[in-house]
């Protein structure tokens, strides 16, 4: 939810400051498309994304960035770090690089080992599996001082707040009533909508104890077009979207859950929820838009899946999954996004931030 109000009282519920009528678009060509990047969360598994955008980027786009050709960009979790890393004038090939090359300072890799395993499962079952300093650190080098409100593009990161248990969006002030989150660091933004349960402790930012973005939004490609229909006066048809995913891995209920039920069967139901999620917004997005209008990549189903922290098995699968699904919707891909540059974006004018005195 994107709070407006500018005497909205720091820390206080963000619903507090929603404005009570419907936004009023602004003008949008009707002879323009309007094109939307979507990035699911997924831990580590977003090399699969950045792989296949940093493929996109060397086959059509002539050494623009791959951002430049988007009018709007979602990320939930490691998609919203992706997102961010865009917004911030990364190229798709630079944060390959970084998801490839340093993505095991945050999840190293395992021990193999019998004793290994079972003091790591007797741990994670009371602690975070992670400390967030490596994650932090890694922002911090990445993204620097730079301010959300300073993004080249268009973005929406979602994230949830367990103080007033209510969703959270940071919205790039792309709308005259965005006058919040322009001034929030783009790190802040990120350790938010990454704060995964269980693997890290939920960020606390401004009053707000931040939890991943994934346990309500992990496909945020409804949260997109909503957007791109709240703000902009275009039509349905006249939005296309380019959804990445993580990895689509069925969930099926095994004979345990069915005969016995209880906690230990079912402590894994929050996959079921964000695949089901995924599935949902995606279907909702194609029955919208038409489903020639949704584009739709993610890498294909392992046996055993890709765990979300297993950076060893993800650089070796992912980036050549990346190439097969880049390669055999390339024409498609090519024809309804890389046609020419989107709009460059310019943010909202705002006089001072909302909580100056």
């Amino acid at each position: 939810m994107q709070a407006s109000d500018t005497t909205l009282k720091r820390g206080g519920p963000r619903s507090a400051g929603s404005i009570p009528q419907r936004r009023v678009p602004q003008a949008w060509p009707k002879d323009r498309r309007f094109r939307i990047l979507s990035l699911d969360g997924g831990g580590i598994r977003g090399i699969f994304p950045a792989s296949v955008l940093a493929e996109l980027e060397k086959r059509f786009c002539a050494g623009r960035r791959v951002s430049e050709y988007f009018d709007l960009i979602a990320g939930t979790s490691t998609g919203g770090i992706i997102a961010l890393g865009l917004g911030a004038g990364f190229s798709a090939v630079e944060m390959k690089t970084l998801y490839v090359e340093r993505g095991q300072e945050i999840f190293p890799p395992r021990k193999q080992s019998w004793l290994c395993s079972a003091v790591s499962f007797l741990r994670q079952t009371v602690l975070y599996r992670y400390d967030r300093d490596a994650i932090a650190r890694l922002l911090s080098e990445t993204l620097g001082e730079k301010l959300f409100g300073e993004s080249a593009c268009r973005l929406c990161i979602p994230a949830f707040d367990g103080t007033h248990s209510e969703v959270f969006v940071y919205k790039t002030p792309h709308h005259a009533d965005y006058k919040l989150d322009r001034f929030e660091k783009m790190i802040n933004v990120g350790l938010a909508t990454s704060a995964a349960p269980t693997f890290f402790q939920p960020f606390k930012n401004g009053g707000y104890q931040m939890v991943d973005g994934g346990v309500w939004a992990n496909n945020p490609v409804m949260l997109a077009v909503i957007e791109a229909l709240i703000c902009f006066d275009v039509a349905p048809s006249q939005i296309d979207v380019l959804s990445i995913g993580c990895g689509d891995d069925p969930y099926i209920v095994s004979p345990g859950q069915i005969r016995f039920g209880g906690m230990w069967f079912w402590k894994d139901a929050i996959f079921a929820a964000m695949r089901l999620q995924s599935l949902a917004a995606t279907n909702q997005a194609r029955l919208l838009l038409g489903p020639p209008s949704v584009v739709r990549l993610s890498p294909p189903v392992y046996s055993p899946s890709i765990e979300l922290d297993d950076w060893r098995r993800a650089v070796d699968l992912l980036p050549s999954d990346a190439v097969d699904a880049t390669e055999a919707n390339a024409a498609r891909i090519k024809s309804m996004f890389f046609a020419d540059l989107a709009e460059a974006f310019v943010p909202v004018p705002v006089c001072k931030p909302p909580f100056a005195e």
